[in-house]
């Protein structure tokens, strides 16, 4: 008796995504096709990076475009981009990505406060020329704007989703900071970027 394997033309087999959510100051890298990394982003970028020949990738989610220096001693460090951005690409290296194959897809930078500086256009600016200095092509993303984004990201193939959020910044600031709770939120919008 010959063991049948295949299925109808059209049903998928069946997977369980395995659902990271990545907060102010974390980063995750990983090789598994069945995790999405997940975020949610006002002024904040998530840098999504992969290399799809080594099949890895990552993301991370940064506060603040500097380096830090001027901050108190302590463990926040990751809030800043250069800070981020390194560890992120450092731990790609590491887990068999080439800087030559990697691409990215940078998110966030939203202006979510008027008349105060805009912190989202410094981190979008800051994202975009560290990715240029580092010779890693921008390969898509969602930078600006005044609303809030969810995203989605599959570290092994680089494709991303977003979905904006409505114009609630003082409830998107904290959600930036907190993982996410059981109560949806509603969404204006969504974007997939393969």
């Amino acid at each position: 008796m010959t063991a049948f394997t295949s299925l109808h033309p059209g049903i998928k087999p069946q997977t369980h995504e395995r659902k990271i959510n990545i907060v102010q100051g974390e980063q995750h890298v990983d090789n598994d096709a069945n995790v999405v990394l997940t975020t949610i982003l006002g002024s904040c970028i998530a840098a999504c990076i992969w290399d799809g020949l080594a099949g890895v990738g990552g993301m991370n989610h940064f506060l603040l475009p500097g380096d830090g220096k001027h901050r108190q001693a302590g463990g926040d460090a990751m809030r800043y981009g250069v800070h981020a951005m390194e560890l992120l690409v450092n731990a790609l290296l590491q887990r068999g990505a080439m800087k030559s194959r990697m691409r990215a897809k940078l998110f966030g930078g939203a202006r979510m406060i008027k008349g105060l500086t805009d912190i989202g256009e410094l981190n979008a600016s800051f994202a975009e020329r560290f990715l240029a200095a580092e010779g890693i092509a921008l390969a898509g993303g969602s930078l600006r704007g005044e609303q809030g984004r969810r995203i989605q990201f599959w570290p092994v193939s680089g494709r991303a989703r977003q979905v904006l959020m409505p114009n609630e910044t003082e409830a998107i600031l904290n959600l930036e900071q907190t993982r996410p709770s059981p109560k949806p939120i509603t969404e204006t919008g969504a974007l997939e970027l393969f």
